[in-house]
């Protein structure tokens, strides 16, 4: 797993063989920021990492400009990893790495996000709840957008800031703007 554009292209995402975390594949990413490229300015925009496990889109998206990243897990593994990986790229700053629950971080953040990233586990049971938690909480800023990675076997299109979905195989990301 690494970056694959911008400042950091190349750049090894550190990880683990903990079966708890799932990275989103290198394909699925690649696919993700191309369709980002053509909608979104990374340079300056603040970007949320939710359920980041090893930080792969995150990081994707500090190397191609953005201002800050929050990542968001509470994995051990996952959370020593992104440490590891934020430490190569010495900017302490504009890198944040919380420990905590996703739906209790929502629930406390006053902070408002271009960009928010949210790859939950697959068995996740309340994805529309979600959504809404991170739109309706102010999360998401007022021209921002949301990437929710999910089965394809889960539509989420009649959510009311449902935007549009890319299937990869099993895989669907869905799309949604406030």
């Amino acid at each position: 797993m690494q970056i694959q554009a911008g400042i950091y292209k190349g750049l090894k995402i550190r990880s683990t063989s903990s079966n708890a975390v799932r990275p989103c594949s290198s394909r699925v990413k690649k696919s993700i920021f191309d369709t980002l490229a053509a909608r979104i300015d990374f340079d300056g925009a603040r970007v949320l990492d939710l359920f980041a496990g090893f930080g792969s889109l995150g990081f994707e998206a500090f190397s191609r400009g953005a201002s800050e990243v929050c990542f968001v897990d509470q994995n051990t593994d996952a959370l020593r990893s992104m440490k590891a990986t934020a430490l190569q790229l010495a900017a302490p700053e504009k890198l944040k790495i919380v420990n905590s629950d996703v739906l209790a971080f929502l629930g406390r953040t006053r902070e408002h996000f271009d960009l928010v990233f949210c790859d939950p586990p697959y068995s996740w049971t309340d994805y529309p709840g979600l959504v809404e938690k991170i739109v309706r909480g102010g999360v998401l800023a007022e021209e921002g957008l949301l990437l929710v990675e999910h089965s394809a076997t889960i539509d989420l299109s009649a959510s009311e800031w449902h935007s549009f979905h890319k299937d990869y195989g099993m895989t669907r990301v869905t799309f949604f703007r406030n």
